[in-house]
């Protein structure tokens, strides 16, 4: 079948994260000095090379932290919610 793209004007032509969370909120501070950057080359083997990509591990493991502090079980909630909160989503990267 073949598509047909529809035209739609865009509703932002700039924006940035950054700007728009506070540099006085928890999520930005931690964001500053939390590096888990060593966990690609600690995870690196349990990582197979082929099929599809998975999480981040980076992503994953700021995940546990923010739901401890926001107080929530499911993996389906937690990611509704970090989807919903700039914050969150600035601290995710």
């Amino acid at each position: 079948m073949q598509g047909k793209k529809q035209y739609q004007e865009k509703l932002f032509n700039q924006f940035q994260l950054s700007v728009r969370v506070p540099e006085h909120n928890f999520y930005w501070r931690l964001k500053a000095v939390l590096n888990l950057d060593f966990l690609y080359s600690q995870t690196k083997g349990f990582y197979g090379s082929s099929g599809q990509k998975s999480i981040d591990p980076v992503v994953f493991f700021k995940l546990c932290p923010v739901r401890y502090l926001e107080n929530i079980i499911s993996d389906r909630k937690l990611i509704e919610h970090c989807s919903m909160r700039l914050d969150i989503l600035y601290f995710l990267g």
